[in-house]
């Protein structure tokens, strides 16, 4: 059964007061929801996107060619995270560039383009802006909430936010903040699109253009550290293209000549054709910031206390950007607390992409702990 998805807008009007001191005002959020919500209220999950992703979790949009969404796999009927029993909710981020306000929208104060301007949104920002949508849809407490990578820390922050609003969270390839090597990343991204020469200073919306060299950067040096070294071997090694196969030192130092570079180039054409360098760089700076132990002197546990929800860790062996050692450093600070916590370390080769994609194991998993969640009669 085909998943038809519809996405859907909500206004608000009245500001939304931001970690940084600012208020957003008014605004947007663009959603889909998939499958419906009991009489109880008991049955929605809310689904956390990671950086480039967005509200589109999954379904299809009718009419348009490979456009299922990033979740696919794991969210609609019969899936993981069965559509026909749970209430599915996907939000697009504040800050976004898929519909919900951010840099690309008019500043109703100036009425210019946000730009640079757009102001700085944390992880915590994004939790009240759900929980505001959440109060609308009339859902004062979620089943679930459930995402990877970035998603994953949204997933951990509403649990101490709102620890009365989440039964279960489902933290996946994730971590309770960055390392420094992390932030290294994030940091030399963000310089290649500001020092784009096209950037001018975030206002590039009104010179008619758009930093794609920077784009193109940042994207591929974000996917080189998204992929583990056996499949970059796999997938490429040190193969040359077609062409150059037999006639290798021929060609100038702009051409393409091993398959990992087309790989990458072709990466990165595609992300500057439909993302914001201003968005780029705030949402790098959002990842950058979760830090929910710093008020607690860089004591977990202590900034975990708060959550009262079951928790289900997932991390991947080959996955060098969020590691294993994480997970367990979250899983360690739940058990102190005396939490409800499962754990899954997957051995799967294929690095912090993994979390996305088909292997058995992991997405057996998901299914058997939501049919446990239903099983526990906690979802009508």
């Amino acid at each position: 059964m085909t998943l038809i998805a519809q996405p859907q807008t909500m206004h608000f009007t009245q500001p939304l007061g931001l970690r940084c001191g600012r208020d957003l005002g008014p605004y947007q959020l663009v959603y889909e929801t998939y499958g419906q919500l009991n009489a109880q209220r008991s049955n929605a999950v809310l689904i956390c996107h990671a950086l480039n992703a967005s509200h589109h979790v999954a379904g299809v949009y009718p009419g348009q060619d490979k456009s299922e969404g990033w979740w696919d796999n794991m969210v609609g009927p019969g899936k993981p995270l069965d559509t026909d029993r749970f209430f599915v909710i996907g939000v697009n981020n504040l800050g976004s560039c898929f519909g919900s306000t951010g840099p690309m929208h008019t500043n109703p104060q100036t009425g210019r383009v946000y730009g640079a301007d757009f102001p700085v949104v944390t992880v915590e920002d994004w939790v009240d802006s759900q929980a505001r949508l959440l109060d609308e849809l009339g859902i004062t407490q979620l089943a679930a909430v459930m995402g990877g990578s970035l998603g994953g820390m949204q997933a951990l922050s509403w649990t101490l936010q709102h620890p009365e609003r989440v039964r279960h969270a489902l933290v996946i390839a994730s971590s309770p903040n960055l390392n420094a090597e992390n932030i290294a990343f994030n940091e030399v991204a963000r310089r290649a699109i500001a020092t784009d020469p096209d950037f001018h200073g975030g206002h590039f919306y009104a010179h008619g253009v758009v930093p794609k060299r920077g784009l193109r950067i940042a994207r591929m040096l974000g996917h080189i550290t998204y992929l583990s070294d056996d499949v970059m071997n796999e997938k490429f090694g040190r193969r040359l293209q077609d062409a150059l196969a037999n006639a290798p030192y021929q060609y100038s130092t702009q051409d393409i000549e091993f398959e990992i570079e087309s790989y990458l180039r072709h990466q990165g054409d595609k992300f500057s054709e439909y993302f914001d360098a201003n968005t780029y760089l705030l949402i790098t700076r959002a990842l950058d910031y979760f830090d929910p132990a710093r008020e607690f002197g860089g004591d977990l546990s202590a900034a975990l206390a708060r959550a009262k929800a079951a928790f289900l860790l997932v991390s991947f062996s080959t996955d060098w950007r969020f590691s294993p050692a994480r997970s367990r450093e979250m899983v360690r600070a739940l058990l102190h607390n005396r939490s409800t916590v499962s754990y899954a370390e997957i051995d799967a080769p294929h690095g912090h992409d993994a979390f996305l994609l088909d292997d058995a194991r992991y997405l057996a998993l998901v299914r058997s702990y939501f049919e446990q969640v239903a099983q526990q009669g906690e979802v009508p």
